[in-house]
């Protein structure tokens, strides 16, 4: 794929648009697996997608430099080109769901990219969207304005510097409404939350994300376990990275 943008979004946090055929098979919540143009980092990186458009054939990433291999990424000059294995794992359930109906979108830190796509196409669909996202600070708040097209969104931060004080929990502790379906993605303690909260929930899911090797399922070294089981594991890279709650141990 092709490198045609690229900004730092809030410090350490950049936006990548990619351009390329296999835009058109991707689905919300898949990821795309990125060799590192270098020969010293033999691991490609995970990434998930983030914004997709058929029609260009373009698609949009955002990750945070976590070491060396995605400060590499964010020194790419434009129109370079990248090494992609994907789209990859399994992506969101949006089927079913429409006029009259709502839908509620939990998201958190670098776990909210995956989730626009997921609020954009609900919108097309007609379903009335609730997103709650929660960060550590105003500095690090993203994609607030992107959400705020297409639906209503409550903004939490850890200590007060923005929206409400607290966790993404404390707003949906306090919701009396009911929703058809749940999406998530975010932290470990946030999904292990929401997992909780929503265990029994016939349509709430949540998008882990692992380190991974291979990214195709072959390695298993980003398995997680299921409930009542010692010898069952689903792997994040294959059979994910979107599982139901309640399937998955957290």
């Amino acid at each position: 794929m092709e490198l045609i943008a690229q900004e730092e979004i809030v410090p350490r946090i950049f936006s990548m648009v990619l351009k390329g055929e296999m835009v058109v098979q991707m689905l919300p919540g898949q990821f795309l697996h990125i060799r590192v143009p270098d020969g010293s980092k033999l691991l490609r990186r995970p990434i998930s997608i983030s914004e997709i458009d058929p029609e260009t054939q373009t698609c949009r990433l955002i990750y945070r430099i976590e070491g060396g291999g995605t400060a590499i990424f964010s020194q790419l000059p434009i129109g370079s080109k990248l090494s992609v294995m994907g789209p990859q794992g399994n992506g969101f359930d949006l089927t079913n769901l429409g006029q009259g109906q709502k839908a509620l979108i939990i998201g958190g830190g670098i776990g909210v990219p995956p989730l626009v796509q997921v609020a954009k196409q609900l919108h097309e669909q007609g379903v009335e969207v609730e997103v709650v996202v929660g960060f550590a600070t105003k500095e690090a708040v993203i994609l607030e304005e992107k959400l705020s097209q297409v639906a209503h969104v409550t903004v939490t931060t850890d200590d007060g510097t923005y929206g409400t004080k607290g966790y993404v929990s404390t707003v949906i502790d306090k919701m009396d409404q009911e929703f058809d379906a749940i999406y998530s993605c975010g932290a470990p303690g946030m999904l292990k939350y929401v997992n909780t909260k929503f265990h029994d929930h016939p349509r709430a899911y949540i998008s882990m994300e692992s380190r991974m090797a291979c990214g195709m399922g072959a390695c298993y070294a980003c398995v997680l376990k299921v409930p009542e089981s010692e010898t069952v594991s689903q792997r994040v890279c294959e059979d994910g990275p979107v599982f139901r709650t309640g399937t998955v141990v957290l």
